[in-house]
This record gives C-alpha cells, sequence and structure tokens, in this order.
C-alpha cells in the first residue's frame, strides 16, 4: 500500500484542482461575455491567461530541474490559491475593472505553468514506485480529469447562473489550497530531485534548455506529435472558451449550455476512459489514437454549424467524448516511454508549450471569428481545418512508432544522442 500513497495522493490533488479549474473555466468565460457584451474580449482573457502559461511552460523545466518538482508543485498550488481569491474579493470590493482582471489572470496562467508542469514531471516516478503498467496508470489519471470535468463543469454552469458566476471562483482557491497540502504530504521527490552529495554544478540553464529542445526536434514522433497538437488545440480553445459560450447564450440565454455540452462531452469521456483502462495494455496504440481524433475533434464543430437541435448536439459531444477519451492516455505513455527521465521536465515543458501555443491565438481567434464574421462561418472553417488535421496520423511512418517502444518510462535515452530523420 506505501507503493501506491504517491501516486493515489498524486492523482487525488489533481482530481481536486482540476474540480475547480473547470469550474473556473464555465465561470470565468460567462461573466466576462454577460459583463461585457463581446465575445473579443471573452476571448483576450482566456488568451491573457494562457499566454504566460505557455511560456512558463517553455521556460519552466531547466527550474523543475533545479529546485524539485515536488517544491515548485506546492509553492505554485498556494500562490495560485491566493491569486483566485483575489477575484471574487475584489470584484465584491468594486475595484476589479476589466484591466485588472486582465493582469490577474496573466499571473494565474504563469504560476499555473509551473505547476502543471511540475506535477506532470512528479507523474512518472509516482507510476514506476507504485508498479502499476503504464497505460493503464495514465489512463487512470487522464479518466480522474475527464470525472472532475464531468462534476465541475455543470455545476458551475448551475451556481453561476443561481448566485453569480464570480464567487465560483472561490471554489476553484480552496482546490489550490488542498492539493498543494496533499502534494506536500505524500508524494515524494524524483529521485532525481534527491540531493546527491555531489558537488557537481548544475547544468547552466540555457544549455538545459537547449538540450531539451535539441531532443524535440530529432525524435520524429514527438515532433508529429506537437504539430498536430498544436492545431487541434487552437481550434478546441475557441470551441470552448468563445463558440460554445455563445451558443449557450444565444440557445439558453443562460451559462447552462456551457455547463450541459462540457458535462455530457465529460461524461463519455469518463465512460471510454474506463473502458480503454481495463484493455489498454492489450489494445494497439495508433488506430484507437487516429479514429479516436478523427470522431472526438471535428464532429462537434460541423454539428454545431448547421444549426442542429439541442439534443443533436448534445449527443454528438457525449460521442465525441468517448472518442476522444483514448488519445490523453496514448500521448501520455507514448512520451514517459520515449522522453529519457533525465530530460523529462525540460522536454514535458517544451512540448507542452508547443503543444498549448495556439491556445492564445485560438481564444482571439474565436472572438474575432464570432464578431467579424458570425458563429457558424466560424465554426464551419475551424471545424474542416479541424478535419484535415485529425487525418494526418492515418500517414507517416512516424505514427507507427506509438505502438514500436512499449516499456518503462524513459527507456530511450539513446534517442537523444542519435540523428534521426523525419518521415
Amino acid at each position: 500500500m506505501r507503493r501506491l500513497a504517491g501516486l493515489v495522493g498524486l492523482l487525488t490533488a489533481e482530481a481536486i484542482s482540476l474540480f475547480g479549474s473547470r469550474m473556473t473555466a464555465v465561470a470565468l468565460p460567462w461573466l466576462v461575455l454577460v459583463t461585457t457584451g463581446s465575445a473579443t474580449k471573452t476571448g483576450l482573457v482566456a488568451l491573457t491567461e494562457m499566454l504566460p502559461y505557455v511560456i512558463a511552460s517553455a521556460a519552466g523545466g531547466p527550474l523543475i530541474d533545479r529546485l524539485g518538482a515536488r517544491r515548485i508543485s506546492v509553492v505554485v498550488d498556494v500562490l495560485s490559491a491566493a491569486l483566485v481569491a483575489a477575484v471574487p474579493l475584489l470584484h465584491h470590493l468594486g475595484r476589479l475593472d476589466f484591466g485588472l482582471l486582465l493582469g490577474l489572470v496573466g499571473v494565474i496562467g504563469l504560476v499555473r505553468g509551473f505547476g502543471d508542469s511540475a506535477k506532470r514531471v512528479l507523474l512518472p516516478a509516482a507510476i514506476a514506485e507504485s508498479g502499476v503498467e503504464m497505460t493503464r496508470a495514465v489512463s487512470l489519471y487522464d479518466g480522474i480529469a475527464r470525472a472532475a470535468t464531468l462534476v465541475g463543469a455543470p455545476l458551475a454552469g448551475v451556481l453561476a447562473a443561481t448566485f453569480g458566476a464570480v464567487d465560483v471562483l472561490l471554489i476553484d482557491a480552496a482546490s489550490f489550497a488542498v492539493a498543494a497540502f496533499i502534494i506536500g504530504g505524500l508524494v515524494r521527490n524524483r529521485p532525481t530531485d534527491e540531493p546527491s552529495g555531489s558537488a557537481e554544478p548544475a547544468e547552466p540553464y540555457f544549455t538545459a534548455l537547449r538540450t531539451g529542445l535539441g531532443f524535440v526536434r530529432r525524435e520524429p514522433l514527438t515532433l508529429g506529435i506537437v504539430l498536430m497538437l498544436f492545431a487541434t488545440n487552437l481550434f478546441d480553445q475557441a470551441y470552448t472558451t468563445v463558440f460554445v459560450p455563445v451558443w449557450s447564450r444565444d440557445v439558453f440565454g443562460s451559462p447552462a449550455g456551457i455547463g450541459l455540452l462540457a458535462g455530457v462531452f465529460a461524461l463519455g469521456a469518463v465512460a471510454g476512459n474506463a473502458a480503454y483502462t481495463l484493455v489498454a495494455p492489450r489494445w494497439p496504440r495508433l488506430g484507437p489514437f487516429a479514429v479516436g481524433f478523427l470522431i472526438g475533434g471535428a464532429p462537434r464543430f460541423l454539428v454545431m454549424a448547421l444549426d442542429s437541435p439541442v439534443w443533436t448536439v448534445v449527443a454528438m459531444a457525449a460521442t465525441a467524448g468517448v472518442a476522444i477519451s483514448v488519445v490523453n492516455p496514448i500521448l501520455s505513455a507514448v512520451s514517459y516511454e520515449v522522453i529519457p527521465e533525465r530530460l523529462q521536465a525540460r522536454v514535458f515543458g517544451l512540448v507542452t508549450a508547443a503543444a498549448w501555443a495556439g491556445i492564445p491565438a485560438g481564444s482571439l481567434l474565436g472572438g474575432l471569428l464570432v464578431d467579424l464574421v458570425s458563429l457558424r462561418a466560424g465554426l464551419l472553417i475551424t471545424g474542416l481545418i479541424y478535419l484535415a488535421v485529425t487525418l494526418v496520423p492515418f500517414f507517416g511512418k512516424r505514427w507507427r512508432r506509438m505502438d514500436a517502444g512499449r516499456g518503462s518510462p524513459g527507456a530511450a535515452e539513446p534517442a537523444v544522442e542519435r540523428e534521426v530523420v523525419a518521415v
């Protein structure tokens, strides 16, 4: 049981923290949309949070290696609790104008970028200590994130409609504080974070960053994943932070539609994740990944663009949740196996930053498309490009490597030393 303590603690902390964050993901866009009436400003708030998040993810790897992943995770969660709580506090004091909100959201995004990177680095060591098979463990991890959305998003819609969106953020603040306490008490440092007693100087910051960047450039599967996720995350962000809130306003006249779609998507994802967790060690990876992304991506956009009945949009969201549930566990397992342990902090940070670099632009893109053209046109344009992107894994040799190297975390150490030609 002691072997499982670190993994259980990390999963529990993530479940609580993500529950709060999913509530904020519903409440904050709705707050901005109803107080400003502007889809562009709604997208701008999301951009202001995600741009610093991406920068912190890219730059944080060497700092995590130097200071320790657990320490950074705990400190950042405490800071996040204080910063998120400041939003409703300043609102009730009458001091929260749009400019100050942007500033607070930007700082929250910055510290979250460091904290989320640190938690991702803690996961493979906790899995290795627990003895749980890698794909099954990361499937559980992803399932917890889906369950947090299943509960948090619909509840946020109800609470925002009943009590006001701004007070929902207090739940997120409390969740960060609880997560810091759990990780500090139950999760161990990585072996590479423990003092070695050696007088060997730390690797210079920019040298460490260049080493991680070199690995990403020379590893064809990792590079392909990054490029694909850059595009899909860009469009998903436009859908989540702008298209769905505007659709909910037009159809329901309240945030209930945001919570409804997020909830049924998460319900499908939780069901699919539970099934995949049982079969993950025996199933191939490439086929479920490619088909799951194809079904779980563009159809959500296209069904909404065609002015479909609400039940059709909801059914498509649930179907997409089931289909997409296999994608994150496969990506995580492949990453933990391909990236050497000594490079994981810096490479995970760079990969996350590159894959998520489209997210800040996605929020603004969605707002501009709605304000300058229309919701329907924005959905059609982004949905068709999304469809083209998700066809890519069906072609090219690099994607076949998903099934080539199942093993322990960091098993691909030699890959950083050899020159790999991207296919």
